[in-house]
């Protein structure tokens, strides 16, 4: 079963995606144990902001934790390709990811505050704009409608694991190109790169890079947009030279040292925040610029990105 409003999406990512990432909100999404890769998905402990916001407390460390919440920093990253065409030398990428928007009220507030003067050529979007990974998203939707309204277009967006599929016709009518799986070609005079995206692989397990980098030639500058970075063996396989994922929030409750006390993903430590490298894979973990679970931060900025892409 479908949403009627759902029909555009369906005409062109096929009836059997929508349906399955509907399935699996509908059994699935409060889900304490197992679905996706998940063992325990502590989101769906109602206990845990408690048990987070009362740890802080008796640390005298949550004043502190949610003023750093509310800050949003903007990051630098330079990724350096030898085909990277040269009319894409100096190609400015602005990433934003994980603002669990109902939950981060603070950030989204400062973020729409300076949103609207950041330069760059195109906007990303990797996912979690809900708060809770089930339930209603209206406000989340509406923070973020007041989001996009400061942002240049082109705007190009993938779905998290926090996401129904169901937020997605708003979302594209604030001017978010959705990927599910997809790939769009961006020009400069006569050359080309590619951006690609996949539906969330952590925990709706509905994502195909395959299907996403089909279209693709092998031998051009391609990016990939992954709400979590665990997909980086794939995303390398596939020949893609940038993924831009989010997912982790950097562990959010970090170390003095910026070690993160826990990560909500399956993959290297040294990929949980920031740039990393795989093979001939340059990626980039953003920390979010958004909480999950209870709008705290510890040694863990929040964050929207720059990537200039530069040819070396």
């Amino acid at each position: 079963m479908t949403d009627d409003n759902l029909d555009t999406l369906i005409a062109r990512i096929g009836h059997d995606h929508v349906a399955r990432r509907l399935a699996v909100e509908t059994e699935h999404e409060a889900q304490l144990f197992g679905q996706g890769t998940l063992v325990f998905n502590l989101e769906n402990w109602r206990v845990a902001p408690v048990v987070v916001d009362t740890a802080l407390k008796l640390a005298g460390l949550y004043g502190r934790a949610r003023r750093n919440a509310d800050r949003v920093l903007i990051e630098r990253n330079t990724v350096t390709c030898p085909h990277l065409p040269p009319g894409f030398d100096g190609f400015t990428i602005l990433q934003i990811s994980d603002l669990h928007a109902d939950i981060s009220v603070g950030a989204m507030r400062h973020l729409t505050s300076f949103a609207g003067d950041i330069a760059y050529d195109i906007c990303v979007l990797t996912g979690d704009y809900r708060g809770r990974t089930f339930g209603w998203f209206d406000k989340s939707l509406l923070l973020m409608q007041e989001l996009c309204a400061q942002l240049k277009p082109p705007l190009y967006g993938i779905l998290g694991n926090h996401d129904s599929i169901r937020m997605t016709p708003a979302l594209e009518a604030m001017g978010i190109r959705m990927l599910f799986n997809e790939s769009e070609s961006i020009a400069r005079g006569d050359e080309t790169i590619h951006l690609a995206g996949i539906d969330d692989a952590h925990f709706y397990r509905a994502d195909d890079i395959a299907k996403a980098a089909a279209r693709i030639p092998r031998d051009t500058f391609s990016v990939l947009l992954a709400h979590t970075p665990e997909s980086y063996r794939e995303a390398a396989d596939a020949g893609f030279d940038l993924m831009l994922s989010g997912h982790t929030h950097g562990g959010q409750l970090c170390l003095p040292s910026g070690i993160a006390i826990k990560l909500e993903a399956r993959l290297p430590r040294h990929m949980g925040a920031g740039a990393w490298r795989h093979a001939q894979l340059a990626g980039y973990t953003s920390r979010g610029a958004g909480t999950s679970l209870s709008p705290v931060r510890l040694n863990c900025p929040a964050e929207v990105t720059l990537h200039t892409m530069r040819r070396g």
